[in-house]
């Protein structure tokens, strides 16, 4: 049935499963459970569901209903106490928005500004409230605007720092305590030591996960994203991008700086122009003019 459903812990796949442990055996029946967003027509789910009924697969799959239900049943204890804290949270005024945020660089440039962008799809471990409401409430921003960035994420850095950032003055000192700015020693404008930290802090992974998922991503971040990770290698580009995701969420909580995103055409045009820039500013120190071709 995996090659039908992607997600069997969904709608449509407990409910086929139940059915089968409950003597269901007609794959028309069985299809019939389909839910409307299953990308699979009815007659796929039906080819699928067709085979031999052993009595050892049956049990199996008795054996690993029940432990998904075991250990449900505490993961749904744990959303309703989290629902509880939540609700118990002070709400924070709407932080006034100012102009949209610029996308800070490894080296504390920034960028033009980008348009918005959200991602409504829900993932599969979010708590089955409107956890969504609650973290607007509490910060007072959607956080979940900027890409990449989801409800676990926000969730992770509420839990962890709360709603406050004013503990940290500017974003330089954020992306520090994260652990996602190099430590470097400067002495006459040069690096004499450059140091490495082996510690771990909760709030910089889930910027990490969070950089991680812009893999695909086809907005202005996502293509940033692409460009660090092939200019600094997996391990850096990862850092460095969950460093941008650290300081828009540090901007939009601090500042009300909201993100927009203009896609993967304007990230490439300013890329464009900057390799131009360079050039240019390369031939003028050998006396030398960058000429157009017809």
């Amino acid at each position: 049935m995996h090659n039908t459903i992607s997600d069997l812990g969904g709608v449509t796949g407990q409910a086929i499963i139940r059915a089968i442990l409950a003597g269901e055996r007609d794959p028309v029946r069985l299809a019939a459970l389909r839910d409307r967003r299953i990308q699979a027509s009815p007659e796929e789910l039906w080819h699928s569901l067709r085979g031999n009924w052993k009595e050892e697969a049956l049990f199996e799959l008795q054996q690993a209903v029940e432990a998904y239900d075991f250990y449900g049943r505490p993961i749904a204890e744990c959303d309703r106490r989290l629902q509880q804290y939540l609700a118990a949270l002070p709400s924070r005024e709407s932080v006034p928005q100012a102009p949209a945020a610029e996308v800070p660089t490894s080296r504390g440039q920034a960028g033009k500004p980008e348009v918005p962008r959200k991602v409504v799809k829900r993932k599969g471990n979010e708590p089955p409230f409107d956890i969504e409401f609650q973290q607007r409430r509490i910060l007072g921003v959607d956080a979940t605007t900027i890409d990449g960035i989801d409800v676990m994420t926000v969730q992770t850095v509420l839990a962890e720092v709360g709603s406050d950032l004013s503990a940290w003055k500017t974003e330089r000192h954020w992306s520090s305590w994260l652990n996602l700015a190099p430590k470097r020693e400067v002495s006459g404008g040069r690096v004499i030591r450059h140091t490495r930290e082996h510690r771990t802090n909760g709030v910089g992974n889930a910027f990490r996960l969070a950089a991680q998922s812009l893999i695909r991503s086809q907005s202005s971040l996502g293509a940033r994203f692409r460009y660090l990770r092939a200019r600094l290698g997996g391990v850096k580009g990862v850092k460095a991008m969950a460093r941008v995701l650290a300081c828009l969420f540090y901007r939009l909580l601090t500042k009300g700086q909201t993100w927009v995103d203009r896609g993967t055409v304007e990230f490439e045009l300013r890329k464009q122009q900057r390799d131009l820039a360079a050039l240019q500013r390369k031939a003028r120190d050998f006396g030398m003019q960058l000429v157009p071709t017809a």
